[in-house]
């Protein structure tokens, strides 16, 4: 019988190994798997690739995960903001490697990783320090800058919705780059806040297929002051 539920997140993520590329779900506070990078942090995997849209907020999720010392490089699209200061001291440091990546050619990325595409080219960055010393070429009178996937060896992502083989659903903007990071990976791992019974999903709102999927793992909700939710430690 198949079945995907990890009893915890510490058993999810238990053979993370070091040196590891991981793709973390999420498009600034919207949609990050929380649960998991703490996890990850406990779990104690070193020299970490990480893939996200930023380099985290403040000095909760992805900023402590950076702040551990165990991530070697980063690939993102908007590194700094007004609370990336983890992510600025360790990369003025050189304690930190970075990739810069416009935000479309991160998506398309990984989606060529899941898609099995070997490489493609892409206007974006002709012109820029990002294409300096990569393969151009013109096609139909337009530059392009030739790209390559980005292939995971694990994808954290949050989901709102899941059954035991793994079929997910999202709520609304935490949809974000879950479903493509989840093809690109070898193993992809959901946080979900509810688990539900086979067939009990509607086909057409399953976002990221079961096959995508290597592991599920329930976490809580908890009211706030405002009377929405939000995920429990």
């Amino acid at each position: 019988m198949v079945n995907k539920i990890a009893d915890s997140v510490a058993a999810a993520l238990a053979d993370v190994k070091d040196g590891s590329t991981v793709l973390i779900g999420g498009f600034g506070t919207a949609g990050i798997p929380n649960e998991l990078i703490d996890g990850l942090i406990e779990q104690g995997a070193r020299e970490l690739t990480i893939v996200n849209n930023n380099a985290g907020n403040g000095e909760t999720g992805l900023a402590a995960l950076l702040k551990t010392g165990r991530v070697r490089k980063i690939i993102c699209s908007f590194p700094r903001q007004a609370d990336s200061h983890v992510f600025d001291g360790l990369y003025r440091s050189g304690k930190l490697e970075l990739e810069l990546v416009p935000q479309g050619n991160l998506a398309e990325r990984l989606r060529a990783a899941g898609a099995g595409i070997g490489a493609f080219f892409c206007p974006t960055g002709y012109g820029t320090e990002l294409a300096a010393g990569r393969e151009t070429r013109e096609i139909n009178g337009r530059h392009y800058v030739l790209e390559y996937p980005i292939h995971g060896d694990v994808a954290l992502i949050k989901a709102e919705r899941g059954d035991r083989w793994g079929n997910l659903t999202y709520r609304m903007a935490a949809r974000n780059f879950g479903p493509v990071m989840a093809t690109a990976a070898r193993l992809a791992i959901a946080t979900v806040h509810d688990i539900v019974e086979l067939g009990t999903l509607d086909p057409e709102a399953i976002v990221t297929p079961g096959i995508h999927v290597g592991r599920i793992v329930r976490i809580e909700r908890t009211a706030t002051r405002a009377g929405g939710f939000k995920a429990a430690a």
